[in-house]
């Protein structure tokens, strides 16, 4: 079953954090994963919930995701997203997908 990342991202370092966006697409891409969100605005219709930026990932299924999460391709740019970001991330198992 296919599996997402879901991302909340404050960023307090925008120009630094405009490499992030240029090396994470590639380690997604090598674990079968793609985006489906990328960014901003947000509209929050109920609650009090106003990410400033949004992310969601999907991929093949949640070892894929994990594997992506923990390769050394993606090190740098996660390192270098940490250090000009405060990040929320899950991941959730998605539903299978009807014919």
């Amino acid at each position: 079953m296919p599996a997402y990342v879901i991302v909340q991202v404050d960023v307090h370092d925008a120009k630094t954090y405009e490499r992030y966006k240029d090396l994470a697409p590639s380690s997604i891409a090598a674990h079968g994963g793609r985006y489906l969100v990328r960014g901003s605005p947000v509209e929050t219709l109920e609650g009090t919930w106003h990410p400033s930026r949004f992310v969601v990932l999907e991929f093949p299924d949640a070892g894929s995701a994990r594997a992506w999460w923990n390769c050394d391709e993606y090190a740098p740019a996660k390192k270098l997203r940490q250090a000009t970001a405060h990040t929320e991330m899950i991941l959730v198992t998605g539903v299978e997908r009807q014919p």
